[in-house]
C-alpha cells in the first residue's frame, strides 16, 4: 500500500476485509480512514471515519488496567515517532463494558518521496491464542507476498527472517542466509555502513530511504533503497531490526542518462558559441566589405545549422525524418561546409578519399555527432583554427571493418591533453555502443590523426 486510502474494489481492500484480524488505517493527522469488520467486532461498535482519532476502541487500558489515553496508544506513538511499534499489549474496552486483551502492530506508511501519509495497524485479540496464531500467519503471508525484499536481523547483524522478495532481489534462498551475518550482502568497501546502522537501531532510530549498493549471490552489485526500523519485544526492548530493500537500479540509470544528456547539452552549446566566433574570424579573412562579411557569416552559420541537425538523435520509436539516410561522403561534406574556405593555391581545406558507403538512419545521428565533434575541435584548437590548415579524411573498406582516418595538417602544434574531456568520452561511448567500433587519437607534431573503425553492418543495415 502506498497510502492510507484505496478503492472499495481494490485487491488490497478485499484482502484486508477478509482478514480475521482487526486492521485499520489512519491518515497523517491520526484520523481513522478505514477499518475492517474484524476491527468493528473487536471494538464493539463502528467509529465514524474521518472524525475518530488513533484507535476505534471506546476506551483503552494498559495491561495492568490503568487507563491508556488514545493519543498515547501504540498507533499514535508509531505515527508521531514515524516508526513501527510492534507487539505492544493493551486492553480494548467495548461500550458494553467487556474487555479484549490485544497486541498492536502499527506501522507508519510513507509515499515514494518519503512523505508520511499515515499508518496501518493490526490488532490481535489474544483472548484466544489460536486466533492470534492464525492472524499472525496471515500477516506473514502478506509479508511473503510483498514485492520488496523484507528481512530481519538481531542486534549482532545476524539474519533471522527472509521473504520471497529478498530471495528474488539477492538470489539467496532463506535457508542459505538465515543464521548468517548480513554482511554477506555488503560489498567490502561498504562494510563500515553496517556498524553505523546497528548503532542507530540500538538508539531506537529509524534509517529511512538510504541509498546504497549491495551484493547478489552471483557477486553482482545492485543499487537499492533501504529502510531499517527497530524491532521491539513486548517489554518495548529493542531486540533487532527489520529491513525493507527496493531495487533502484533503473531509477539510477535514468538519472545517469539525464546527467549525461545535460552535460552533452552544455558541451554542445559552449561549442556552438565558440564556433560562431571562429566562423566570424574565418569569414573576415576573405571579406573586403562589411556586406561581404555579413554574407559569408550568414552562409556559414546556415551550413552549421544544417550540419547540427544531423547530430540530433532520432527519438526512439519515431519515424526517421525524411532524407535522414545518406552517404558517408555527403555527411562529411555537410559537417565540413561551415569551415570550407579555399587555400591561396585554390586547393580545398577538406579532402575526402576512398570508397563512399550508405549510412542508414539509425546510425546517422551517432556518426554525425562524432564528425561534428572532430570538426569542432579542429576549429577551436587544430588545423581549422589557422588559415593554412587542412583536413584529409581517408576511407577504407576491408569488408569486415570500415576505416576512417581523420588527418590534420598546417595548424598549430598540438599535444595530448592531460585528461579525457567530455567530448572524447562521449565519442568513445558512441563508437563502442552505437557503431560497434573503436577510436584512437595520435597527437603528432604536424597535426592530430584520428583512427576510427566501425562495423560496416552498423552503417548500412
Amino acid at each position: 500500500m502506498s497510502g492510507t486510502k484505496f478503492r472499495d474494489d481494490s485487491p488490497e481492500r478485499r484482502a484486508l476485509d477478509a482478514l480475521a484480524a482487526a486492521v485499520y488505517l489512519i491518515d497523517a493527522e491520526g484520523k481513522i480512514t478505514y477499518y475492517n469488520d474484524a476491527a468493528a467486532a473487536l471494538w464493539g461498535h463502528r467509529p465514524e471515519l474521518g472524525r475518530t482519532y488513533w484507535c476505534g476502541s471506546w476506551k483503552l487500558r494498559w495491561p495492568d488496567g490503568r487507563p491508556l489515553p488514545h493519543d498515547q496508544s501504540p498507533t499514535a506513538v508509531a505515527l508521531k515517532e514515524r516508526r513501527p511499534v510492534l507487539g505492544q499489549e493493551a486492553i480494548a474496552e467495548r461500550p458494553d463494558g467487556t474487555l479484549a486483551p490485544i497486541i498492536a502492530y502499527p506501522t507508519p506508511i510513507f509515499d515514494e518521496s518519503g512523505q508520511l501519509t499515515g499508518a496501518v495497524c493490526m490488532l490481535i485479540d489474544i483472548s484466544d491464542r489460536r486466533d492470534a496464531d492464525r492472524a499472525a500467519q496471515q500477516f506473514k503471508s502478506l509479508v511473503e507476498s510483498a514485492e520488496d525484499a523484507i528481512l530481519s536481523k538481531d542486534l549482532d547483524g545476524v539474519i533471522t527472517s527472509w521473504n520471497k522478495g529478498a530471495e528474488r532481489l539477492f538470489g539467496y534462498a532463506a535457508d542459505e542466509v538465515i543464521g548468517k551475518s548480513v554482511t554477506i550482502l555488503i560489498p567490502e568497501d561498504r562494510l563500515d555502513e553496517e556498524p553505523e546502522i546497528l548503532s542507530r537501531i540500538r538508539r531506537g532510530e529509524r534509517v529511512e530511504h538510504y541509498e546504497t549498493v549491495r551484493l547478489r549471490k552471483d557477486g553482482s552489485h545492485i543499487h537499492i533503497g533501504l529502510t531499517v526500523s527497530p524491532i521491539r519485544n513486548a517489554a518495548q526492548q529493542i531486540v533487532g531490526a527489520s529491513k525493507v530493500a527496493r531495487d533502484i537500479s533503473e531509477r539510477r540509470q535514468a538519472l545517469e542518462q539525464q546527467r549525461l544528456l545535460l552535460r552533452e547539452m552544455d558541451h554542445r552549446i559552449k561549442n556552438l558559441f565558440t564556433l560562431a566566433g571562429s566562423i566570424v574570424s574565418l569569414s573576415a579573412r576573405g571579406a573586403d566589405t562589411t556586406s561581404e562579411l555579413a554574407s559569408a557569416v550568414q552562409a556559414r552559420l546556415a551550413a552549421l545549422a544544417r550540419a547540427h541537425v544531423l547530430t540530433l538523435p532520432v527519438i526512439s520509436g519515431a519515424e526517421p525524418p525524411a532524407g535522414s539516410a545518406t552517404t558517408l561522403h555527403t555527411l562529411i561534406r555537410a559537417i565540413a561546409a561551415p569551415y570550407e574556405d579555399e587555400q591561396s593555391d585554390g586547393s580545398p581545406r577538406f579532402v575526402i578519399t576512398g570508397p563512399d558507403v550508405p549510412v542508414v538512419a539509425r546510425s546517422l545521428a551517432s556518426l554525425a555527432l562524432l564528425l561534428h565533434e572532430f570538426a569542432t575541435n579542429a576549429a577551436k584548437y587544430g588545423a581549422l583554427s589557422t588559415p593554412g590548415g587542412r583536413v584529409e579524411i581517408a576511407c577504407r573498406d576491408d569488408s569486415e571493418t570500415f576505416h576512417v582516418t581523420w588527418s590534420e595538417s598546417g595548424g598549430p602544434s598540438v599535444r595530448a591533453p592531460e585528461s579525457e574531456g567530455f567530448g572524447s568520452l562521449l565519442g568513445r561511448l558512441t563508437v563502442k555502443g552505437q557503431l560497434d567500433g573503436e577510436i584512437s587519437r595520435d597527437w603528432r607534431p604536424e597535426g592530430l590523426v584520428i583512427q576510427l573503425t566501425v562495423n560496416p553492418e552498423r552503417l548500412t543495415k
